[in-house]
């Protein structure tokens, strides 16, 4: 019964729990990679600023260097000279005198603010800051310094590598950065309707849509995935698969985790002595959704990739048996086996990303309460500051819907004990 089993909730503080030990027991290694190849890696190693940032005295406008207390009396100052980006920095500024300055060059000893080019009045060789305008000592200059000293820490271990990271890097003169090496992610998929994509599916035959699905999830949530061949519907193509499936990190199942009768991947994992944390959870789609670990073994057909003397991968080995529906398997990825490969990964952000939104359409009043659920729904993410973001369902046909689900960029969460949602109300939408 639904009520036998672990809410949303309760489920994801055991894989938290779980992820939390995983990172005890073993730090992801690193490796070193150029700076042009670190994008969406995981930080291994700190970043800390090579000089003091800035590394003088900056400008962040175009304008005129000057002594905040006689540009403020409105004085006629004539201008001394003139520095660009670029150029060393100038000698003192002479007393009464301004400087041309601009946007990124180093501002001149003696200056203590720079008045904006908008602001001043400029008459051949001079300029005066206009009645209008008063200017105050440090206004538009970057201290020397003021951003970071030489030697401090930018970045910290476990951040994902983004445009912004990449830029930090590359001014504090890291050409190549340590990273944490990607966890791999063996990935099973099973079932006898499912043919190649190259194969035109017979009478009830489907492609295997799955597989690159998940390989492309598992790869945007910085890991490596590795594709397994297809398991059929028997027990013994089961055990095979498995028995070539436990030198990974992790392990994600397709299909085969229902109730029905060739539905066999949880007596082939019990074979092999998994332990179960839950076979089951009170969401939709996801219900069947099985989580356990089991000891590893050997992967070696097909991975190849030269190992170190340290064995990568944890005593145990994560295993997650999810529903053979795609929109099921996508949802039960980002909600459980995500979490988990960010630990793995070395990530600082481990934690499904919800965020808040406000329902643009009422949701089905048919729908029963007790399950969690999660529902393929589009955001519309509004250009007002000060309105939350717009969503709505995505029409769709059940969780093997994958034209719903291409159509989405969320799932809407619809609580446990609610039956419908009215348009207007305040609610989570998890993204992917």
């Amino acid at each position: 019964m639904s009520s036998d089993l672990p809410s949303y909730e309760q489920a994801a503080a055991l894989v938290a729990a779980h992820a939390r030990r995983l990172a005890r027991q073993k730090k992801p290694r690193t490796e070193r990679v150029p700076l042009g190849n670190a994008a969406n890696r995981i930080l291994g190693a700190p970043i800390a600023a090579e000089d003091d940032q800035p590394p003088f005295a900056r400008s962040t406008r175009d304008g005129y260097a000057c002594r905040a207390a006689q540009a403020s009396a409105h004085k006629t100052l004539p201008i001394a000279g003139s520095t660009h980006a670029g150029q060393p920095p100038a000698g003192p500024l002479p007393p009464g005198k301004a400087w041309e300055i601009m946007t990124g060059a180093p501002v001149p000893p003696g200056a203590d603010c720079v008045v904006m080019l908008e602001h001043v009045e400029r008459s051949d060789s001079t300029i005066r800051l206009a009645p209008e305008h008063k200017i105050n000592p440090g206004d538009n200059i970057v201290a020397k310094g003021a951003q970071a000293r030489r030697g401090d820490e930018q970045l910290p271990p476990g951040l994902r590598l983004g445009p912004a990271q990449i830029a930090l890097a590359a001014s504090c003169g890291y050409a190549r950065l340590d990273v944490y090496v990607r966890p791999r992610v063996a990935i099973l998929t099973t079932g006898d309707e499912l043919v190649p994509l190259e194969a035109a599916p017979g009478p009830g035959k489907i492609r295997n849509s799955n597989a690159p699905m998940l390989a492309a999830l598992v790869a945007s949530a910085g890991a490596e995935p590795i594709v397994l061949p297809t398991a059929a519907d028997t027990a013994e193509a089961l055990d095979e698969a498995l028995s070539q499936a436990l030198e990974a990190d992790i392990l994600l199942i397709s299909g085969g985790v229902s109730a029905g009768k060739f539905d066999l991947v949880e007596p082939a994992l019990a074979r092999l002595g998994a332990q179960f944390h839950f076979t089951g959870v009170r969401i939709q789609p996801g219900k069947p959704l099985v989580f356990g670990e089991v000891a590893g073994s050997g992967l070696k057909p097909y991975i190849n990739r030269p190992r170190s003397e340290e064995p990568s991968g944890p005593a145990s080995i994560p295993i997650f048996g999810l529903p053979g529906n795609p929109i099921s398997s996508a949802a039960t990825f980002h909600l459980f086996a995500a979490p988990i490969i960010a630990t793995l990964a070395g990530s600082r952000e481990t934690h499904p990303r919800f965020v808040l939104a406000q329902l643009s359409r009422d949701t089905d009043r048919k729908t029963k309460p007790g399950l969690t659920r999660f529902l393929p729904a589009f955001c519309q993410f509004n250009p007002s500051i000060s309105e939350l973001p717009q969503v709505a369902l995505v029409p769709w046909q059940g969780s093997g819907d994958l034209t719903a689900f291409a159509r989405s960029n969320c799932f809407l969460v619809i609580p446990e004990d609610a039956s419908f949602l009215e348009a207007g109300t305040t609610v989570r939408i998890l993204l992917h």
